[in-house]
């Protein structure tokens, strides 16, 4: 028979699945991980057998384990998409919204435009993760992701949320006076180029060109790789080399003058950031108010 505390324990064992450690596990629930072990083990005792595999450092389940979450999580995550719809009789929105955006977006775009609920919503709590690869957001239980462009996979919907974002291949002027001046594309191949690692692919980036219709795509070689913009931009202003970059991230050194921009003909500029949801017939108000206030 089904009884709160079963309830209980069959929560916090999805929690410790769904994380893979103990620790996560507890620090998202509020209790310590003594505790949170305590309940998995007076769990496991009950049902009569393993639940996870214990390791020095991570926790994963059992072949009984996967499939009692399998069961569970659905039951689990509808209970709270019901609770979140509960709101929509408040006054105001309220519930929280859980959202994965690369840095970029989150600085340049999310921080900007979010800010109106800080101050009009405080009943609405977002979770914003920065991660710049490909993530399955509904594996991973985000509301809503962010990514450049509208092309998604089915069963999501976008939105745009920004306009299209130029890129822009900067240095310092130290950096051309030593190394010179490229004037196409095919030029990089005798520059210290700051490589960019794509997250998801694992590759490093190869800045993409396009002119009179005709793209290239240059393989760069240099000392430096990073996997954020931000870092790269600290990287150039330092005189590391080269970047390619989105142009607002450094657009007030170019206005100053301590960047210069070369190749601006060749540039592209990638669709605006979207935001992208899963199709569903309710969303929760808390979400709702979010895509609303990043279409504005």
């Amino acid at each position: 028979m089904i009884n709160k505390e079963n309830y209980n324990d069959l929560y916090a064992f999805l929690m410790v699945a769904r994380e893979g450690s103990f620790t996560k596990a507890a620090g998202k629930m509020g209790i310590s991980q003594s505790a949170l072990s305590h309940t998995i083990r007076g769990l496991e005792e009950r049902l009569g057998m393993l639940l996870l595999t214990r390791t020095t450092r991570s926790v994963s389940p059992t072949a009984a384990g996967e499939r009692l979450k399998q069961t569970i999580s659905a039951s689990f995550d509808q209970i709270d998409n019901e609770l979140s719809l509960l709101t929509s009789f408040r006054d105001q929105p309220a519930g929280t919204v859980r959202i994965n955006a690369s840095s970029h977006a989150i600085r340049e775009v999310l921080i900007p435009k979010l800010k109106k609920i800080a101050g009009d919503y405080p009943d609405v709590q977002v979770e914003v993760t920065a991660y710049s690869g490909m993530v399955d957001i509904v594996a991973e239980r985000f509301d809503a992701g962010v990514r450049f462009g509208s092309r998604v996979a089915d069963g999501m919907i976008a939105v745009r949320i920004s306009p299209d974002v130029k890129m822009a291949v900067i240095a310092t002027p130290a950096y051309f006076e030593q190394y010179g001046i490229p004037h196409t594309p095919k030029d990089l191949i005798n520059h210290q180029c700051i490589g960019y690692r794509l997250t998801t692919q694992g590759s490093v980036y190869a800045w993409e060109f396009v002119k009179d219709g005709q793209e290239t795509k240059v393989k760069i070689q240099g000392q430096w790789i990073f996997n954020e913009s931000y870092e790269i931009a600290q990287a150039v202003r330092a005189g590391f080399g080269l970047a390619y970059i989105p142009e607002d991230l450094i657009r007030e050194d170019l206005k100053e003058g301590k960047l210069i921009q070369v190749l601006a003909e060749y540039s592209i500029q990638f669709p605006g950031y979207h935001l992208y949801y899963p199709h569903r017939r309710q969303l929760s108000p808390a979400l709702r108010l979010v895509i609303d206030v990043l279409r504005e």
